[in-house]
């Protein structure tokens, strides 16, 4: 979208050494003669939801029409607040290995598994285990010596260390010298063969290193995944990171010197600004201004003063979702809508028996004045 068509009241100035405009402004009384009272109709009418990319892990999407607080709101839930399941509790039969217990459990803990919470409840702190709110996966890993294995040296690359500085090539001398996350096998109770028929339960990737082992060392334990959210441990964070930034705006006020384009040009990032190259003029490529930081590096050249005007879109926000568990990425702000609307039917909940409550004092009240009089 063009940056001259934004209205300047929806744009945050962004200045030299400081940004003006922070706030919003559509709101009653700010303007005389304006009603800007919340309306359904008008909400809806300049809502917008638009994926950007989508793949195997990440999404980028643009969330345009609401409020920071909102935006934020979505932030946080998918942070903290929808649900996945991960091991909550580990009980180490035999482990001799180099890493101790606590350590060693921890870094099961962060392994992200592919279980999908909505067929899982939420286990409370004095709830059971059952078929229905645990998971069980056990580890039995011994490291024994190949048989009549030869010490030969690790290959190494030819600009590279020696091959006796990498020392024994571990998989040739040793069966099981690494505890990896395929190593955990699921162990189905009651009905959870027929309920994770289609998907077995299993690390999402199946390579992440646990412990090294050598010869005499063994890992025997058993593992309890459970549901949980993000806001009691980061290890049911169903995202790797997400973040968003306001759209940028950048609007040219005086045509640039054409000597002075190519500078210009380098005061953005790569693919923000376009010069033609025969006739040297400077536009603002419509979508490239996405990519733009918003350095303002440009306000910092005094031949550039009064030429260029920096701003960013107060309700334009530019998502960046990465996934890291069971949801795909386009699932994630739908889940955390989800969680968004059963916080506001508590709230409405609530109010409704606040409001009830008040009535019913009230009109006790009315009555005892009345028996007295």
């Amino acid at each position: 979208m063009p940056a001259e068509t934004f209205d300047q009241r929806r744009l945050v100035g962004v200045h030299a050494e400081r940004v003006t405009d922070v706030s919003s402004t559509d709101y009653p009384g700010h303007y005389p003669d304006e009603d800007h009272s919340w309306n359904l109709r008008n909400f809806i009418k300049n809502l917008t939801v638009e994926v950007q990319r989508l793949s195997q892990h990440s999404v980028e999407f643009d969330i345009v029409g609401v409020d920071a607080s909102i935006a934020n709101a979505f932030r946080r839930i998918m942070i903290a607040e929808v649900p996945t399941v991960a091991i909550e509790h580990v009980f180490v039969w035999n482990n001799n290995t180099v890493i101790v217990d606590e350590v060693l459990a921890h870094r099961i803990g962060l392994i992200p598994l592919n279980v999908d919470p909505a067929l899982m409840e939420m286990r409370g702190p004095d709830d059971q285990p059952t078929d229905r709110n645990t998971l069980v996966f056990k580890i039995k890993l011994e490291c024994e010596r190949v048989p009549k294995a030869k010490g030969s040296k690790a290959s190494a690359p030819s600009d590279g260390p020696s091959s006796d500085i990498l020392g024994p090539d571990p998989s040739k001398l040793y069966i099981n010298h690494t505890l990896l996350s395929s190593h955990l096998e699921w162990t189905p109770a009651g009905l959870q063969s027929e309920v994770f028929a289609s998907n077995p339960p299993a690390p999402t990737n199946p390579n992440i290193v646990l412990a090294k082992l050598r010869p005499g060392q063994c890992v025997e334990m058993e593992l309890h995944a459970v549901k949980g959210v993000g806001k009691d441990h980061a290890k049911f964070s169903p995202v790797a990171t997400a973040s968003y930034r306001l759209l940028p705006n950048i609007k040219i006020l005086k045509p640039i010197p054409p000597e002075s384009a190519e500078e210009f040009q380098k005061c953005f990032s790569p693919g923000v600004i376009k010069v033609n190259k025969e006739t040297k003029e400077v536009s603002v490529d419509e979508w490239g201004v996405r990519k733009d930081s918003v350095s303002r590096e440009v306000l910092r050249h005094p031949e550039f003063e009064g030429m260029v005007e920096l701003g960013r879109v107060r309700d334009w926000f530019l998502f960046n979702v990465e996934s890291e568990g069971p949801y795909a990425p386009e699932r994630l702000l739908p889940e955390a809508v989800k969680v968004m609307r059963e916080k506001l039917a508590i709230i409405k909940k609530a109010a409704e028996d606040m409001k009830e409550k008040y009535t019913t004092t009230t009109t006790g009240d009315e009555d005892v004045v009345m028996n007295n009089s």
